[in-house]
């Protein structure tokens, strides 16, 4: 399998499969002298890791991250950094009865007519398990970008019909476990989805990301453009279905003089007097915040009865048994903001050699 590699010089290459006995991420291109732990990287993954909500999958991973190699006393040396996760709670026999169904929703069919053999052990690669190795290259994508001033905020816009009311709160999205931007949508969404698993059924939600301190001038023209590169590493996400930078989808149905966002002086500097941009023009950061949102879909594994084929053409009635999430939407926050950073360091990386002065700091070094 090909294709498991992410980025042109910040490069993230995952590995493993779901009930395997590991996990984990290359990530080549760090550079020197940056300060990292495996608390660094820990923290992060903890936000991602599963057992911790009642709306989540039992499923006990510690997700405990071992540095392998790129790092000396805490200090990156501009080697590779390898990254380990063992797993810790595969319980396959809740797969076995699934060797030879399609399960809807899933990358079973699909698999199966690319490779002719799939992994029936929870999914595999396509398992939302590999998402963890994912996070721990994203906190070293953003322990860079944290040396630059570039800060995250990513959270639960919405789950199902609930979104939050106010402007988000980001000293409560880290406090719930939905990670919800407000109490009052926080609570609303903990009613549905209890009604939701007690139906045997999931829902999914939106995400937002919004990325402080990016200077203007990061991205690359034509097919490199900075939402064409973030929206290319979102999708890659299993679970997301759609994507959209600031207006979105909801600037199809605003006026151009709407849309526009005027240019102001602000002490000498140019600013824009507004946002529908998202942060991007031409495919380049113009200084403003970055903002995205990600649609991610419900989950596709519920207790529900499901119509589907068997692996040899026969009709059957699927009830899947197991530990799965009802919402998997709060869980993916850290996916989301991990698959922004890697992007933003790559492209952070490729502009430095756009601009002649940058190669001339270097010459006088």
């Amino acid at each position: 399998m090909s294709k498991s590699t992410i980025g042109n010089i910040f490069k993230v290459t995952t590995w493993g499969e779901s009930h395997g006995q590991a996990i984990g991420a290359v990530v080549e291109g760090v550079p020197a002298g940056i300060t990292l732990n495996m608390e660094t990287i820990q923290a992060f993954l903890d936000k991602r890791r599963p057992g911790q909500c009642q709306f989540a999958t039992a499923r006990q991973e510690s997700d405990k991250v071992n540095i392998m190699s790129g790092v000396m006393d805490g200090i990156t040396t501009g080697t590779p950094v390898s990254l380990v996760i063992m797993n810790e709670d595969h319980h396959s026999k809740d797969y076995s009865d699934l060797a030879e169904v399609y399960r809807p929703g899933h990358a079973d069919f699909t698999y199966t007519k690319k490779y002719g053999i799939r992994d029936h052990r929870g999914g595999g690669r396509s398992s939302g398990r590999e998402t963890a190795a994912r996070v721990a290259a994203g906190a070293v994508a953003k322990a860079f970008l944290k040396t630059l001033g570039i800060r995250f905020t990513t959270f639960v816009k919405s789950i199902g019909s609930v979104s939050y009311h106010d402007c988000p709160d980001p000293d409560f999205i880290w406090q719930n476990d939905l990670y919800m931007a407000d109490r009052a949508a926080y609570e609303e969404a903990k009613l549905l989805l209890t009604g939701i698993r007690e139906e045997g059924d999931s829902l999914g939600g939106i995400i937002e990301c919004r990325i402080e301190g990016v200077p203007a001038g990061i991205g690359e023209p034509v097919f490199d453009k900075l939402d064409a590169r973030l929206a290319q590493a979102v999708f890659s996400i299993g679970a997301v279905k759609g994507f959209e930078v600031g207006e979105g989808f909801g600037a199809a149905m605003l006026k151009g003089s709407e849309n526009n966002d005027p240019f102001i002086t602000n002490g000498g500097i140019t600013e824009k007097a507004s946002n529908h941009a998202g942060g991007i023009l031409g495919g380049i950061s113009d200084g403003s915040p970055i903002v995205f949102r990600a649609a991610v879909k419900p989950t596709p594994s519920i207790s529900k009865p499901q119509s589907t084929v068997t692996s040899s053409g026969e009709d059957t009635v699927l009830r899947i048994k197991g530990r799965h999430d009802p919402v998997i939407v709060p869980r993916a926050v850290p996916v989301v903001e991990a698959m922004a950073a890697i992007t933003l360091a790559d492209l952070y990386l490729e502009g430095l050699g756009a601009n002649i002065s940058n190669i001339e700091k270097i010459k006088g070094r």
